[in-house]
């Protein structure tokens, strides 16, 4: 028995698109993190152009109660989070995943604080730089003015 190569490529071009959604989830995950208003534009548009889509975009957005909800982005991170909270049972590995959550929080919140601290030195560094070049300034104009004299 062999291995087709086509079939091989076939299923890792299947676990390609499974891994990054097709393109109506990422479509609708675009649209959440820009919030109601891009959903709005995208049905306003979807009736400019062609009226099936903006009446599929609208009754989408009534469906999946978009339209009357808050920002689509907190909805979602709200929902992904009770998720990720919720007992799977197994106390064990109940444990793990909340031991692993609170790392990974404290390492995001390093990570903010080290944005943070990269942003002031960059900033420091960039006021130094104009305040130097000020001074050099102020020189060559009090050396200019001697000259002139």
């Amino acid at each position: 028995m062999t291995t087709s190569t086509t079939y091989i490529d076939d299923i890792a071009r299947h676990a390609r698109e499974t891994r990054a959604g097709n393109w109506f989830s990422r479509a609708e995950g675009w649209l959440d993190d820009r919030g109601k208003g891009a959903w709005i534009a995208a049905m306003v548009l979807g009736f400019i152009f062609v009226w099936p889509v903006g009446l599929a975009i609208l009754a989408y957005m009534i469906w999946s109660k978009r339209m009357f909800s808050g920002n689509c982005a907190a909805t979602r991170t709200r929902h992904s989070y009770r998720a990720a909270t919720k007992s799977s049972g197994n106390s064990a590995f109940d444990a793990y995943k909340q031991d692993t959550l609170r790392r990974l929080e404290e390492e995001q919140q390093q990570f903010e604080a080290f944005l943070q601290r990269l942003r002031e030195a960059k900033d420091k560094a960039e006021f130094d730089q104009f305040m130097d070049d000020r001074a050099k300034r102020r020189d060559d104009a009090g050396d200019e003015s001697e000259n002139a004299a």
